[in-house]
């Protein structure tokens, strides 16, 4: 690949840092928020909810003007809405008749930049001129765990050093992440997902193929796999290792992230050895062991330890998905990849929804809940070998009629 390729594939690993820094900043100050602006749980549970039904707006309506406004317009203003609203933390809350009205606004800014990202980064990977897509697009998915990470622990430092009150200058430090990435992307050549000789599906054509919806099965499965684990990381934490719930709070979900970055960075590296779809199935059945380590162990830190494992057997599936979805649909398009993370979306909140109800209805059983879970890798599994059955078949069917059209063809 050449070197102006790899400027631009450096801005979408710092892309979705940029989606870490506006999805786990704000969650570390939501104490600071009751206590500074005297804001009810309820309405910091509201901020939460904003945040994502944005974001899935933005999964909704993106197949249908990313393509008219342009792959570089679409990361400008993704970049430029994430600064925007990290700085406005800052002020809005002051300036405004309601505190919480300028938290809920600021919040509301950059999940319109985080929803662009989520959309845009994948396929703007994908058009690149990499050798092995697969494996850049699992690298490309670990710098979300990565930015992750990054947030809780930088911040926290920053937080010991010069105390919480100083809240504002962090957000300001964060916000210039997306600031320098939107100068990048303003410079860093861009290639067409759908080349210029081949024909692109259009949307009415790629929802009536058989394909299409068993990826989103897949993609749904693999957020609810993932979250339905993730939401619940701190109380394994705080179980398994007898701290507090704000330790618990930092300590689970990092374990968490830092288990499914290596599982992304391993596939990154050594990617091109493995069947992709034979992984994604290995991947679902160490899923499901990870679940039953968590809801049948008798010892705590056995459930923290699987807790772990199900982080390392996650972590394939999301940008899995994308490859297999980019594979077997050929000229999806943007739109493909908007409805898939619209997918993925549905499933990182149905997951722990799954999860909360199931658990509530035994008792408040979570061991329970997490084993109904079960259901979500194993769909994914069916999914990926249906998948590459209805794949097969349509490559078969293309060679056949391929052959047929030149034995009709008149001679000349």
């Amino acid at each position: 690949m050449k070197q102006t390729y790899n400027r631009t594939l450096t801005a979408c690993y710092t892309g979705y840092v940029v989606q870490a820094i506006v999805n786990n900043f704000v969650p570390l100050l939501f104490l600071t928020f009751q206590n500074t602006y005297h804001i009810s749980m309820r309405s910091i549970t509201l901020l939460i909810t904003v945040n994502f039904l944005i974001q899935l707006l933005v999964d909704c309506l993106s197949a249908g003007f990313i393509d008219r406004i342009g792959y570089r317009a679409s990361m400008i203003i993704a970049h430029a809405a994430a600064a925007a609203g990290l700085v406005c933390l800052t002020f809005l809350p002051e300036i405004m008749p309601s505190p919480f009205a300028g938290l809920l606004l600021s919040v509301a800014i950059y999940a319109l930049g985080g929803g662009l990202l989520e959309v845009m980064l994948s396929p703007i990977v994908e058009a690149l001129p990499t050798k092995h897509k697969e494996k850049t697009m699992s690298l490309l998915h670990s710098f979300y765990c990565w930015g992750h990470v990054a947030v809780v622990l930088i911040s926290t430092i920053f937080f010991a050093l010069f105390g919480l009150g100083s809240w504002k200058i962090m957000a300001v430090l964060w916000a210039l992440v997306p600031l320098y990435n939107l100068l990048v992307f303003r410079k860093a050549p861009l290639c067409p997902l759908v080349a210029e000789d081949e024909e692109g599906l259009p949307l009415g054509a790629v929802l009536k193929k058989p394909a299409f919806w068993i990826l989103m099965v897949i993609m749904t499965c693999a957020g609810a796999s993932e979250q339905a684990v993730s939401q619940w990381a701190s109380t394994f934490a705080e179980q398994g290792l007898g701290v507090s719930k704000s330790i618990g709070d930092l300590a689970g979900p990092m374990f968490f992230a830092v288990c499914m970055g290596s599982s992304r960075l391993l596939y990154g590296f050594y990617g091109e050895k493995l069947n992709l779809r034979k992984a994604m199935i290995l991947s679902g059945a160490l899923c499901i062991f990870s679940y039953c380590v968590i809801s049948l162990s008798p010892l705590p830190a056995l459930s923290l330890l699987g807790c772990g494992i199900c982080g390392f057997s996650v972590g394939i599936m999301w940008p899995g998905a994308f490859s297999i979805g980019a594979s077997a649909l050929k000229g999806g398009g943007t739109a493909l990849f908007a409805l898939m993370a619209l997918a993925g979306d549905l499933g990182c909140s149905g997951g722990p929804s799954f999860v909360g109800l199931i658990s509530a209805h035994a008792g408040d059983n979570l061991k329970l809940g997490i084993q109904a879970a079960v259901i979500f890798p194993a769909l994914l599994m069916a999914g990926v070998l249906l998948i590459r059955k209805a794949h097969a078949e349509a490559g078969s069917s293309q060679k056949v009629r391929s052959e047929i059209s030149q034995k009709i063809e008149p001679e000349t």
